[in-house]
């Protein structure tokens, strides 16, 4: 079976049940950084993508419903803080008076 062309944004399983997502691809390096659900970043090489992906012990997977396991997000982040989610104001930046962008 040929290996699918690794693409930034999609998850894969490995044969053990673990979720990563691809978050780079360095065609130069021949190298693809990939995101595993719990946050742990790894760098695999195309080589072990191939083979491993020829031996099933890869297979393409759906993301999952909660992503949070992978950002470290409380559920207060989520809302501004704890604030209601219907307050918008909690949601914009804040200015950028005082910004010296000459420093």
């Amino acid at each position: 079976m040929v290996a699918p062309q690794p693409r930034i944004g999609d998850w894969y399983r490995v044969s053990g049940g673990e979720l990563f997502e691809v978050v780079a691809v360095d065609d130069d390096d021949a190298t693809i950084d990939i995101q595993h659900f719990d946050g742990t970043v790894a760098e695999m090489d195309r080589e072990d993508w191939e083979s491993q992906w020829e031996e099933g012990a890869l297979e393409a997977a759906e993301a999952p419903e909660d992503w949070s396991g992978s950002v470290d997000v409380d559920t207060e982040d989520e809302n501004g803080g704890g604030e209601s989610a219907g307050d918008d104001t909690t949601l914009r930046a804040s200015a950028l008076e005082g910004l010296d962008l000459f420093e």
